[in-house]
């Protein structure tokens, strides 16, 4: 299998851009380098609100999608957004969120959880774990329904909801009906065949970019916890059913598909889905890529299906 034919058009816009060099790059200067560009108008949805979480300590932003024709009380997917713990906001994933909305018929509420270096581990997976508890207590404020919840997202947003769905297990937090994990982080091992494969720059991603964001996460010379490299939990069993999603040029792609094995090991229900000829990122670059689309739409209804 090859490129596909509109990701290798984009690779070739990608290349034009400056190179970065990772030895020297400020997260400030990465963050410049990656504004989200809108391409055309974003998928239609019945309501769009802008909110202010008040957790322990702290107020993080989030915004709430509501679908066309849900009925009263629709069933909500939590989101957390994609960009290496480092990069990426409300803005960058709008147009995602919006296209999950119109492909589940459930209601979004994606997360504004802070970044790193500023705020290491576990400060964003403290705001992620958190803004779900705080959206299943205001689920009648929110207009959703608190037993029909989800997680989802993509690449370190992928690593969040996993590794919400393992804190809201151990902790006896909100009962989840499915994580949604798109080419999710799941480990800080730059050995696997697919690092080798697809790190050296030409898709997008590279081993360099992955391991500048690690640093930036990582306390000082720590080791990952499991709460961040997830593949190392040495329990994942009672997890809400999962659907994983893995590109074939995606450096990523091996620990995706080796969570999901685990994941099934441990007894949980996974639908395993590889991309063939798409690179890290293409489930939110569906503007530019339209052949994302049936993976956006198989997504959506595998949460349809299980938040019904």
């Amino acid at each position: 299998m090859t490129i596909n034919s509109q990701v290798e058009a984009l690779l070739g816009f990608f290349a034009q851009m400056p190179p970065v060099d990772y030895a020297t790059i400020t997260p400030e200067a990465m963050r410049a380098l990656n504004q989200p560009m809108q391409v055309g108008p974003p998928p239609a949805v019945a309501q769009v609100r802008d909110l202010a979480l008040d957790l322990p300590g702290r107020t993080i932003k989030a915004r709430l999608y509501l679908p066309e024709g849900a009925g009263a009380k629709p069933p909500l997917a939590v989101f957390y957004h994609g960009g290496g713990w480092v990069i990426g906001d409300l803005e960058s994933h709008d147009a995602t969120a919006r296209a999950l909305v119109r492909a589940s018929g459930a209601a979004v509420l994606a997360v504004d959880y802070r970044l790193a270096p500023e705020t290491r581990f576990p400060g964003p997976l403290d705001d992620c774990y958190d803004a779900l508890v705080w959206a299943a207590a205001h689920a009648d404020d929110l207009g959703v329904d608190a037993t029909r919840l989800a997680v989802a997202g993509d690449s370190a947003g992928g690593n969040l909801a996993a590794a919400v769905a393992i804190r809201a297990r151990d902790r006896g937090g909100p009962k989840l009906r499915h994580q949604l994990l798109i080419y999710p982080v799941t480990d800080a091992d730059f050995e696997t065949v697919s690092y080798r494969e697809n790190g050296g720059g030409d898709f997008f991603l590279s081993t360099a970019m992955m391991r500048w964001f690690w640093a930036q996460y990582l306390p000082d010379r720590a080791d990952p916890h499991p709460e961040m490299a997830v593949l190392q939990q040495d329990n994942l069993r009672d997890l809400p059913p999962a659907t994983v999603l893995v590109a074939q040029y995606d450096p990523l792609r091996d620990e995706g598909l080796a969570y999901a094995d685990a994941l099934r090991a441990a007894g949980v229900a996974v639908e395993t889905e590889l991309a063939p000829g798409m690179i890290h990122g293409f489930f939110s670059m569906f503007e530019a890529v339209p052949d994302a689309l049936p993976y956006i739409d198989r997504a959506g209804a595998r949460l349809k299906a299980a938040l019904a």
